[in-house]
């Protein structure tokens, strides 16, 4: 099961998506985020998935790995899916003792569902085509406005890749962490949730040990070699626009005018 997190991991591929700048990337999945929450029929989730399987195409990355990353947000999308279903007040559709599912709530479950699959899947885009490195100079030269207001903006962007590199990282080292438990006759299995989380103690007292000597090395690594972001930092490879990333952006537009039309203009009583 934690093996399965596809987030933070980095899929070496030769495509036109690996290819972009990182600023595009970034832009382009924050773009698709907010058009999720734009979109209101299923025209535009309709557009939506035409858009990401564009993407996915594009990036050369196996759809099965992708949906992969799925399996361990199941429980989250099953309980988002059941709260919508049977919390949303509206048109009674069919009524079970004190429980009632609404039209109002089928809709929005529904909905729910696609949009939280859209947003993990197309953020996995980014992360499995961005190495760590192009993410953090990604972010920090889109949050470059922001060293007006003596925001950070280096380290910020280096603690959120870093964050984001470690990821799969530290879940390889709980998947060893469990099986060397098991192995020792420790049971995560079996019990009620309380018994459950106390069968968790001896997993997660090794992993807060592993993560800080992780994060020590790290530093004394980073140190020993006197590293100095920020200002006057040069860059091996400095990001510059090429003719791909325009297009990349008119595209980008298109699909956003294309959205905002489709929730405009269509009508549709679902």
């Amino acid at each position: 099961m934690l093996r399965d997190i596809t987030l933070g991991q980095y899929y070496q591929a030769d495509s036109v998506i690996h290819k972009l700048d990182p600023r595009v990337k970034l832009i382009a999945t924050i773009t698709f985020i907010i058009s999720l929450f734009i979109v209101k029929n299923i025209v535009g989730y309709v557009i939506a998935a035409a858009f990401l399987a564009c993407a996915i195409k594009l990036s050369k990355v196996p759809f099965r790995f992708m949906v992969k990353g799925m399996r361990a947000i199941v429980f989250l999308l099953l309980l988002t899916v059941v709260f919508n279903l049977f919390l949303t007040p509206g048109e009674a559709l069919i009524s079970v003792w004190k429980l009632t599912i609404t039209k109002e709530g089928l809709r929005t479950a529904v909905f729910m569902a696609i949009r939280l699959t859209f947003l993990i899947i197309g953020s996995s885009v980014m992360t499995l085509t961005t190495t760590p490195n192009n993410l953090t100079d990604g972010m920090e030269k889109l949050m470059g406005p922001l060293k007006v207001l003596k925001v950070p903006v280096h380290e910020v962007a280096m603690m959120m890749s870093i964050a984001l590199r470690f990821i799969p990282v530290l879940l390889e080292e709980t998947d060893k962490i469990m099986k060397a438990q098991i192995a020792r006759g420790a049971d995560f299995e079996s019990g009620n949730l309380i018994k459950k989380a106390k069968s968790l103690v001896p997993l997660l007292v090794p992993l807060f040990i592993s993560a800080f000597r992780r994060a020590n090395d790290l530093a004394m690594a980073m140190e020993a070699r006197c590293y100095r972001g920020g200002e006057n930092r040069t860059k091996m490879k400095p990001l510059q626009y090429k003719k791909r990333d325009g297009i990349a952006y008119l595209f980008l537009v298109c699909y956003l005018a294309v959205c905002v039309g489709a929730n405009v203009l269509v009508r549709l009583p679902f």
